[in-house]
């Protein structure tokens, strides 16, 4: 197709299917379909099974009809809509939720550690970087370097990611942090007033 991106194929690749599964889940025949929209049944087996690509003028009615929004019918990107939809990353076995979207700049992820029936041997990586953690829940093993940590829930560290370092669980349990992730000079700045005696 002609001035079309490839994410934009991507989305019109799956209209046909979403279609044909929500006339299914609704119990609408093709002919209940066609005599309730005017799109004739060929159109709409054509579109189902991909041999037709979506347009305005075929689904407005298709919208009207199932009583939902068109982004839903094509699966698009929500836009004016407050809330985030956070989509988790799965990488080496754990999960990130990206809690910031912000390009260059520091990150900030959720990280959880799933639980393990075996505890794992350290595997340290290194990557340029720095970044600050803090364990919300579970016991952390931090290795960094030559050092061996254990951290519990509420304590927090802060390293050079250009040197070697791994992140699991201490006692095989579910661990979950709170990471802040930066490029190389970019650190953390921890304020706090003097405690008072």
């Amino acid at each position: 197709m002609v001035g079309v991106d490839r994410e934009t194929e991507d989305v019109l690749d799956v209209v046909g299917p979403r279609l044909r599964a929500l006339r299914r889940d609704r119990g609408i025949t093709l002919a209940d379909l066609a005599a309730t929209t005017g799109v004739s049944e060929s159109t709409l087996s054509r579109l189902e099974s991909g041999q037709r690509r979506a347009t305005l003028e075929l689904l407005l009615p298709l919208a009207r009809t199932y009583d939902v929004p068109l982004d839903d019918l094509v699966g698009a990107p929500r836009t004016g809509d407050p809330r985030i939809h956070l989509k988790p990353i799965r990488k080496h076995g754990m999960v990130f939720v990206p809690l910031s979207r912000r390009p260059g700049g520091t990150q900030a992820f959720k990280m959880i550690i799933p639980a393990q029936p075996k505890p794992l041997e350290p595997t340290p990586k290194t990557h340029e970087g720095f970044e600050w953690l803090y364990v919300l829940n579970g016991k952390l093993r931090l290795v960094v370097g030559e050092r061996d940590l254990i951290l519990p829930p509420g304590e927090a560290a802060e390293f050079d990611t250009s040197l070697p370092h791994w992140l699991g669980s201490a006692d095989g349990g579910v661990v979950e942090l709170l990471i802040l992730f930066g490029l190389q000079g970019v650190r953390s700045h921890v304020r706090a007033d003097p405690a008072k005696s």
